[in-house]
């Protein structure tokens, strides 16, 4: 047989490769849920774990779909180097924040607006590794507290703190009187006998 016959042959063909070592699948790790405050920049966290050494093929891909449940967008690429979005609501706002020695895979996202709540996905690929799960993080961006509703909660953290030295002032100063009361009392008393 030639190798080329012998690779074709029925019997070779029924054992391959992949069946002979366990199949081996990247195991992605995200938070479930992320609530941050609208204008702030957040991490959002992916790590992977992986049975085969760390390829030079390893690829990283960011995705987002909205809360509508319309389509998938990219956020971010990396394939031996972390790749810039040139279009879409992402571009110039996303930036690398993982090392891929220690297995992280994490991307920052810059002054998130309100349009940015919904699913964003993980996906690690190190082949020959190439299937697992896909690591999912559910992001809800949060109004900012106003100014005014900052300002009565100082205000009344303040008046209360205020309130609370002035009573205990008023008792320390009630309490030392009594007894300055008192002393005279003992004292007359002392030199009336």
């Amino acid at each position: 047989l030639t190798p080329r016959q012998w690779f074709a042959s029925p019997l070779t063909s029924a054992v391959s490769p992949a069946a002979l070592w366990p199949v081996a699948a990247v195991e992605v790790h995200t938070s479930k849920e992320v609530d941050a405050v609208n204008g702030t920049n957040l991490r959002l966290r992916c790590t992977f774990s992986t049975s085969s050494p760390i390829s030079q093929q390893l690829s990283v891909t960011w995705n987002f779909q909205p809360e509508d449940l319309s389509a998938h967008e990219p956020v971010f690429y990396y394939l031996k180097e972390p790749y810039k979005l040139s279009a879409g609501r992402f571009k110039e706002r996303v930036t690398w924040d993982g090392n891929i020695e220690r297995h992280d895979v994490s991307i920052v996202i810059w002054n998130l607006q309100p349009t940015d709540n919904g699913t964003f996905t993980c996906q690690v690929k190190n082949p020959p590794d190439v299937d697992g799960k896909i690591g999912e993080v559910r992001l809800r961006v949060v109004q900012k507290v106003h100014f005014s509703e900052v300002h009565f909660l100082a205000v009344a953290i303040g008046s209360a703190c205020v309130l609370m030295i002035i009573v205990v002032t008023v008792v320390i100063v009630c309490r030392h009187r009594r007894k300055k009361a008192q002393e005279k009392r003992v004292k007359v008393a002392g030199t009336e006998l």
